[in-house]
């Protein structure tokens, strides 16, 4: 029997039900620490986020991502919510002690301002994605406050695709990384680079010393760089709207 919809009156959510929180465009430079750095051949999409335990909370966004990485890094989520911390606090204008040198690393880099660079994490992985291609293997990343990936290559295109959906660039490496966990990485102009179809990126390891790296991105679609400057592709389609 049909019943007219009641759309003046709040809809109710169960308990375990709960909304995408916010996940920023992206800016003009981009500042990532490595919150897990795996060298293990292949990391399966099942140990970015395991499946079984996690099935109630796969309407908790937040709540679901708890689980990401247990099984291979479980010291991960607690890096990531530290990171997005500083990023909240840098926003909002406070001083992290831990960034003050970094800061003054990318000063000596040029003039770069500090409001124009977003602190995000990342993973470094060999060849992350393969396996199943559920979109939790991403979509967890990134409400921890993840802005990339770098591997040497992705398991599958649709892990990598999956990155992009949710706002994340799918940076590639050739050579042998010179950072490892917890290194500070920054990628100046990463927006403009973004549109120009840059073959090399030029980053830089932020260390005892500041060496210099190339990432690639790869190919990408018009559409696929609209939906990382957005933010995700829940940002694009509301812009669309």
């Amino acid at each position: 029997m049909f019943i007219e919809a009641k759309t003046a009156e709040k809809l109710i959510y169960g308990p375990n039900i709960k909304d995408w929180p916010e996940m920023p465009e992206l800016n003009k430079h981009m500042l990532l620490k490595v919150a897990a750095f795996i060298t293990d051949e292949v990391t399966t999409t099942d140990e970015l986020i395991p499946s079984g335990e996690t099935a109630s909370f796969r309407s908790n966004p937040m709540g679901l991502a708890e689980f990401t990485l247990s099984r291979r890094v479980p010291e991960y989520v607690g890096k990531a919510k530290n990171i997005m911390q500083m990023s909240a606090d840098k926003r909002a204008g406070k001083k992290a002690q831990e960034l003050q040198a970094v800061w003054q690393k990318i000063k000596n880099l040029g003039a770069y301002v500090v409001a124009d660079i977003d602190l995000s994490s990342t993973i470094y992985a060999t060849k992350p994605g393969d396996g199943s291609a559920r979109e939790q293997a991403a979509s967890c990343q990134r409400v921890l406050g993840a802005g990339a990936n770098i591997a040497k290559e992705y398991a599958t295109k649709r892990y990598r695709s999956n990155l992009i959906n949710w706002g994340m660039i799918p940076f590639t490496i050739e050579e042998a990384p010179v950072f490892a966990d917890d290194a500070y990485i920054f990628i100046p102009n990463i927006k403009t680079r973004l549109q120009e179809d840059e073959p090399n990126i030029e980053a830089y390891v932020l260390g005892d010393k500041i060496e210099k790296i190339s990432l690639k991105i790869g190919a990408l679609t018009a559409e696929e760089k609209a939906i990382i400057t957005a933010g995700s592709l829940i940002n694009y389609n509301r812009r669309a709207e």
